[in-house]
């Protein structure tokens, strides 16, 4: 009878023991664990854009007891958020919004398209890349702003001079990153291809095409930048809605306000744009790894 006593006193203190250490553990797992919010600014890291619009706001907060400067020439965040809410009854955001998103799109695609078909051209036949660079290299540098207002002349202020000027912005920098690419192509692999009978669609599509799209995305993440560039200039002048519609329209009336909304929404439509792109980044080339960061094991 004592013997079962002991050993089930000894189970029990077992049990409990292990319960004490699953406890423990358990613990020690949550404390390691970072939370949702960490979570989700790792993921996300918006943190650094909070804190500039925080630290705007104070600012703009001192600015109107101190007096620096003209409290109206930059109006604190939350004065804009209420005043864009105000604007946005109106339907004058979201119309602009849907217009200048058009235009960019359509630009970009056209643009980018376009470089990847004469890059292409261009990487498989010498003569023609011996003709074009010059040309390329004489036109490229030429600033938007500077084509406008032949852009508009030849093809007046509808819309297609508007994609036109930003395609023109994006096809550029993607036929050079593009280009470099297809040059950059390792000789080893493609004689490999040819050494084990592939044709020579084969060896575009598998081999050169898969080894140019990083330098492809290089070149598409360059222009986007350029790409929002030209839309604002190019909705500067002569346009009825879009993003830098309502900057002219503020600067003529003085409203400051209205100038800083668009700028914001303009850095966040650009925000959403860029981040599709690394999406997309991501998921093409979810094989490539290197950097410091992988060599060196945590």
């Amino acid at each position: 009878m004592n013997g079962a006593k002991l050993s089930t006193v000894k189970d029990t203190g077992s049990m409990q023991a292990s319960r004490t250490g699953t406890t423990v553990i358990s613990k020690q797992a949550r404390g390691k664990r970072p939370s949702a919010i960490n979570q989700f600014f790792q993921k996300y890291n918006i943190l650094p854009s909070i804190m500039f619009f925080v630290f705007w706001e104070l600012f703009s907060r001192v600015n109107e007891t101190a007096k620096f400067f003209n409290p109206n020439f930059l109006p604190a965040p939350t004065v804009l958020l209420s005043e864009g809410w105000e604007l946005a009854k109106t339907g004058i955001i979201t119309d602009s919004l849907i217009s200048s998103t058009i235009r960019i799109a359509l630009g970009f695609v056209i643009g980018s398209a376009v470089a990847v078909g004469v890059g292409v051209i261009m990487s498989k036949f010498k003569t023609v890349e011996r003709w074009f660079s010059p040309i390329l290299n004489l036109v490229g540098p030429i600033p938007t702003l500077a084509l406008l207002p032949l852009f508009i002349i030849w093809f007046g202020i509808g819309e297609f001079p508007k994609v036109l000027l930003i395609a023109w912005t994006t096809f550029i920098p993607v036929l050079v990153y593009t280009l470099d690419g297809f040059k950059s192509v390792p000789s080893t692999l493609i004689r490999s291809a040819l050494s084990l009978g592939a044709t020579e669609r084969q060896i575009f599509t598998r081999v050169m095409l898969p080894s140019a799209i990083p330098n492809f995305l290089v070149g598409a993440q360059v222009s986007l930048g350029l790409s929002f560039s030209a839309l604002i200039v190019s909705e500067m002048m002569g346009a009825k809605s879009g993003l830098g519609y309502i900057i002219v329209d503020a600067r003529n009336y003085f409203k400051i306000s209205n100038m800083f909304i668009a700028i914001i929404l303009i850095g966040l439509e650009y925000s959403l744009f860029s981040y599709l792109l690394k999406l997309v980044e991501k998921r093409v080339m979810a094989w490539r790894k290197g950097g410091l960061r992988d060599a060196i094991e945590k």
